[in-house]
């Protein structure tokens, strides 16, 4: 397995910031409730059920979102399933790790997301992405989803956006709670939630955009291969261009590529410049 201790780096220190708005939200709420036992073990409980509902739930739901469906391990049609089942293969052996679920789905747009964890994951892949890219060019894209499973970076982000909801549904209600309850508590108490839930999701936007450099490299370091990986890159973004992608709010975070405009989309964006991507990726090929 390739080391990351960059990667590795920015997961720990955003999860102790994480654990630190986790922990903000559970002394208000010993606050507003009471220090007592079944007060601590409600919040402990309950916290722990949200996130584990969010992850299984929002698992089903990126899933179900693009229609995907389990990809058979025969050629059907114009599509060659076996020979992206014996990518994954090989792949999944240069990684040791299990080979995950393959499934495929009509995206609209060229793309492809991970979801899950090791020995549980799952790899989408658009049929519009296996028409586009040449086989070295999609065995790259397979290696990036593979690589976010290997570096379980989607439990961090999976765990941050649950202590962002928590901490935007706290901030809410604790306002709402705490003053008249007239329809301007409650305007107000919805406005400071959702600020309060984008201050968290910074952080968590910030892993996210680093995960990807952090996957594009690994694409590359175990297909040898990263030009084909930048070729992947320029043939997705060139053909996501006017398109509409199927799911697109619910796994967009997940997906190999994302877009990104304003100053203010750049700050939450899943992902980083795929200009800068292509760039990282040129400068890798030096060495192969």
């Amino acid at each position: 397995m390739v080391g990351h201790n960059g990667l590795k780096l920015r997961m720990m220190v955003a999860g102790s910031i994480l654990f630190g708005f986790y922990a903000a939200i559970a002394g208000l709420v010993l606050y507003m409730f009471g220090t007592g036992t079944s007060v601590l073990a409600v919040l402990l409980l309950g916290s722990v059920g949200f996130v584990g509902f969010q992850y299984k739930f929002g698992k089903w739901m990126a899933l179900r979102s693009v229609g995907a469906e389990d990809m058979p391990e025969h050629a059907e049609g114009r599509y060659n399933y076996g020979e992206i089942h014996r990518s994954t293969e090989k792949l999944c052996q240069e990684m040791d790790l299990d080979k995950p679920r393959l499934m495929v789905a009509d995206m609209g747009v060229p793309n492809a997301f991970a979801v899950g964890r090791k020995g549980a994951g799952v790899v989408v892949v658009s049929r519009e992405i296996i028409d586009l890219l040449d086989h070295d060019e999609l065995e790259g894209v397979i290696a990036h989803e593979l690589s976010h499973i290997n570096n379980r970076d989607v439990v961090i982000m999976v765990l941050g956006q649950s202590i962002a909801s928590m901490v935007g549904i706290i901030v809410q209600w604790g306002y709402i709670l705490g003053g008249e309850r007239n329809i301007g508590s409650y305007i107000v108490g919805m406005i400071l939630g959702t600020v309060a839930q984008m201050v968290v999701m910074i952080f968590v936007m910030a892993i996210s955009r680093y995960r990807e450099y952090v996957a594009d490299e690994d694409a590359a370091t175990y297909t040898r291969n990263p030009d084909a990986m930048a070729r992947a890159l320029e043939k997705i973004s060139s053909g996501a261009q006017g398109k509409e992608m199927r799911g697109e709010d619910t796994v967009n975070a997940l997906c190999i590529f994302g877009t990104s405009g304003s100053l203010l989309q750049k700050i939450f964006s899943t992902h980083p410049p795929t200009e800068k991507r292509i760039e990282r990726l040129r400068s890798q090929s030096v060495g192969y």
